[in-house]
């Protein structure tokens, strides 16, 4: 079992196979397991530094002719990977809590929304357990209003005893993804994800916790799968 930072199987994997980061394992479990990005979707990763999972996205499009598209959105400027990655991948340099949801619908085909809208944004670990939770869940808020919109979101915190403030300010634009289509949320555990897993229940037709194996022993993240969103 290694230490967080030592190279480990999935580190030397990673390099192995020309990926990025070692994170590049998390979303392929996650894809084997539900088949979330298919020929021809459109994939919105918020959070894509260093840019792994811009790489399984791409390559779980398929052959080129297959179409598809992946945008990657973070803080940090993303150069896209050269390796298992192809023209249908960019980045945009921005902070997605301040994206209005009109920009991010733009980059989508057609500006009609996408398909599939992965998460893997963290904040900047303090260490304080508490803190770091709240920044968590206020990121995978953010991911979800980006994907819902927040008028869904409000309607759902009608019946949560005052809990939707945890929800952030929000404009009541309607959200980026597809119906039918799937959001992945990374969060750190706490007593706050169960709350987060009770808002995303009824919008979605089915979500599941999962811990890849790819995540570290030290690490506290879990992510929350969450498919096929009702229309």
């Amino acid at each position: 079992m290694s230490k967080a930072g030592a190279p480990d199987f999935f580190y030397r994997e990673a390099q192995r196979l020309g990926y990025v980061a070692r994170s590049a394992f998390k979303l392929l479990q996650i894809q084997n397991q539900y088949k979330l990005i298919k020929p021809g979707s459109s994939v919105l990763d918020l959070g894509c530094a260093p840019g792994a999972w811009l790489q399984v996205a791409c390559q779980s499009l398929g052959p080129l002719k297959n179409g598809g598209s992946v945008v990657g959105v973070d803080l940090k400027k993303v150069k896209v990977p050269s390796i298992h990655c192809d023209a249908r991948v960019q980045t945009v340099f921005a902070d997605v809590m301040k994206l209005p949801k009109h920009q991010v619908r733009a980059l989508s085909p057609q500006h009609k929304g996408f398909s599939v809208i992965l998460s893997d944004m963290c904040p900047l670990v303090s260490g304080i357990s508490t803190k770091d939770a709240a920044l968590s869940f206020e990121l995978g808020m953010r991911a979800l209003d980006l994907a819902v919109g927040s008028a869904a979101i409000l309607a759902d915190g009608d019946n949560k005893d005052g809990q939707s403030d945890k929800s952030i300010s929000c404009s009541d634009d309607a959200g980026v993804l597809k119906a039918g289509g799937h959001l992945v949320v990374k969060l750190l555990e706490s007593e706050d994800i169960q709350e987060f897993s009770r808002i995303c229940k009824p919008l979605f037709k089915k979500s599941s916790w999962l811990r890849p194996k790819a995540t570290r022993s030290s690490s506290r993240e879990i992510y929350l799968i969450c498919q096929s969103l009702k229309s």
